[in-house]
């Protein structure tokens, strides 16, 4: 089915809810569900944005911006997953946790403003990966049209440029205890000190850029034709992260890719 089929079918899905809750983080495939939700449904539509120290402040602060300018009702609400040692303790599932805590404050704040359901993003490129979340956001009833249109990453970026969308091409991004590997405690001094970093990198022009961090070593990634920028400003990014916290400050030469904590898990464990 072309995509264009796909996107009347989806939101016709859209529609037949009646009201919808989209759990939205200003990422692409959220902010076009949001955006073709608030289509098919008007003001039967709100986004809900869960904010905990995993989220960046500058991911807020742009989840803010793309609400204003398509005009999405957009509520910020705190969710506090460094109570919880599941999460923090940081198992391969430590995803499971997270949602399970997510979907129960989404799931409460529909059924306050008497929303039929709570939707996210997910989509048919996500189910190849280590998303342990996916099964709790599933088991708790949350919805995930893209996946249900047999939609791909690919294809949400196609949709969104084909509308015009300013985030069409907007980088991938995920929440800070992903830079930590599985079995490290996650901490607020850990959170704070990726974030920091990341935002320095942001702010020397590497937009897609993450900082994984092994004990007091900052694994940097980015992609592989921007390496050499990197490497240019090398004394700067090595004191601005030794400030930080580092010790020691590394480029990982494989370059930037999604999921690179999840490389160490057995195969049977990186698609559960």
């Amino acid at each position: 089915m072309e995509i264009p089929a796909r996107r009347k079918l989806l939101l016709d899905s859209l529609a037949g809810h009646g009201s919808l809750l989209v759990a939205f983080s200003g990422g692409v495939d959220s902010s076009l569900l949001a955006v073709l939700a608030r289509e098919a449904l008007g003001k039967r539509t709100r986004c809900v944005l869960l904010d905990s120290p995993v989220v960046p402040r500058e991911a807020i602060d742009e989840a803010r911006l793309i609400a204003r300018k398509y005009n999405l009702d957009l509520e910020i609400l705190p969710v506090n997953m460094m109570d919880d040692d599941r999460f923090t303790k940081n198992p391969d599932k430590r995803c499971y946790w997270c949602k399970k805590n997510s979907a129960a404050v989404l799931k409460r704040q529909a059924q306050e403003l008497g929303f039929a359901c709570v939707a996210d993003g997910i989509n048919v490129s996500d189910t190849g990966e280590h998303r342990p979340g996916l099964a709790a956001s599933t088991e708790e009833g949350i919805i995930h049209p893209f996946l249900d249109a047999g939609l791909t990453k690919n294809d949400i970026r196609e949709i969104a440029r084909d509308e015009g969308l300013s985030f069409w091409d907007k980088p991938s991004a995920a929440c800070l205890s992903s830079r930590i590997p599985y079995g490290d405690a996650i901490t607020g001094e850990k959170l704070s000190m990726i974030e920091e970093a990341e935002a320095f990198l942001h702010g020397k022009g590497f937009v897609q850029v993450r900082v994984r961090v092994h004990g007091k070593v900052a694994r940097i990634e980015v992609p592989k034709d921007e390496m050499h920028a990197l490497l240019d400003m090398h004394a700067a990014v090595t004191g601005a992260l030794r400030a930080l916290g580092f010790s020691y400050v590394t480029l990982d030469l494989e370059g930037y890719r999604t999921g690179s904590m999840d490389e160490v898990l057995p195969p049977a464990r990186k698609r559960s």
